[in-house]
This record gives C-alpha cells, sequence and structure tokens, in this order.
C-alpha cells in the first residue's frame, strides 16, 4: 500500500513484474490525492497500470474497496499478475456500512524456479513481452464483468466513470444513463 509519489519509487520493479508474473496473488493499492489535500504533486496512478500493462480496479465507495480487493487477488491469481487498486482522498478518507461476508482461506503459493520467467535479460523479456499482449487481451473479458450499466429516466445524456466520481455523476445528474468501470 502506498500513496500516488510511493508508487513513483516502486515504478522499476512494477514494470518488471508485469513481465515476470507473480507466483500468488499480489495486489498493490494506491492512494491518489486528486487537487493536492495532503500531497506535495498531483498524479494519476492510472497512467502507471497503462504503462505497465496491469489492470487497476477504482473502487467508489467503502464495500467496493472491500469487493474490489478481494477481485484483485482473484484477476492476480487467474492471470500471474500484480493488480492495482486505485483509491482516492474521498474514497480512502470516507466511512460506510461494508458487508464483509466470511473468510476465505488460501493455501500459500508455491515458488518454483523458472530462469527464463524471472530473470529479465532482454532475450526473456522479448518472449514475455508476447505473454503480457495476450494477457491484456484476454482480461478485456473480465473487466466487461466488472461494468455496471445504470440508465435511469428519460436517459438522453450519458456519461462514462469510474471510482470517486460515480457518486457525483449519480448526484449531479441522477436521470442521466451510466456506464461505471470497475477495471480502467
Amino acid at each position: 500500500a502506498m500513496k500516488h509519489v510511493g508508487l513513483n519509487v516502486a515504478a522499476d520493479p512494477l514494470m518488471t513484474a508485469s513481465y515476470t508474473g507473480v507466483n500468488g496473488g499480489v495486489v498493490i493499492i494506491v492512494a491518489d490525492d486528486p487537487n493536492m489535500y495532503s500531497s506535495q504533486n498531483e498524479q494519476d496512478s492510472r497512467n502507471y497500470a497503462r504503462f505497465a500493462k496491469l489492470p487497476m480496479l477504482e473502487p467508489a465507495d467503502s464495500q467496493e474497496a472491500l469487493d474490489y480487493i478481494k477481485r484483485a487477488f482473484d484477476l492476480s491469481e487467474k492471470y500471474s499478475c500484480p493488480v492495482l487498486v486505485r483509491s482516492v482522498t474521498r474514497v480512502s478518507h470516507s466511512m460506510s456500512v461494508v458487508e464483509t461476508g466470511d473468510r476465505q482461506e488460501k493455501p500459500a503459493a508455491e515458488y518454483t524456479k523458472d530462469p527464463i520467467r524471472c530473470v529479465m535479460t532482454p532475450v526473456n523479456a522479448r518472449k514475455r513481452h508476447l505473454i503480457v499482449e495476450e494477457r491484456m487481451l484476454k482480461m478485456q473479458e473480465d473487466s466487461a464483468g466488472m461494468a455496471e450499466e445504470f440508465i435511469n429516466g428519460s436517459a438522453k445524456i450519458g456519461i462514462i466513470t469510474s471510482g470517486a466520481p460515480y457518486q457525483y455523476v449519480r448526484e449531479a445528474m441522477p436521470e442521466a444513463s451510466v456506464l461505471k468501470l470497475g477495471m480502467v
């Protein structure tokens, strides 16, 4: 877990981890600070997800924060890659009732020695690059499963949103048709 400026420090291993993959679930929670309420600068971590070719989930409230963390671990294990979960100041500082559900225990992942996958020399990285690109195509199907469509009223206005801005859209334009993306 880190703020957006911490992701800058972690960028080098993040890019490599996208190529090497992971043995088990790896979820990186990054908290962005739009409008710099408590940070020295303003950054958008969605750019890192796109740059590293990794999925990023963006919860809009406390319940989704919990649900998306669980989903992130499932995606990480399914695709053997780190998954980013982006929070923002408004979501991180909010409180609401959350349905927790039952705890799910999973066995620890086992490390398997695989130098072609784990040692990112140029020859190995070129081979892994193809796997990263294929993974992105496969994840498109999962991203469609995380989009929620809400159609109210006349639906003459359509808005596509994700994360915290979804709450503002629902409040400011309750009559609009809204496509809320979970994976960005």
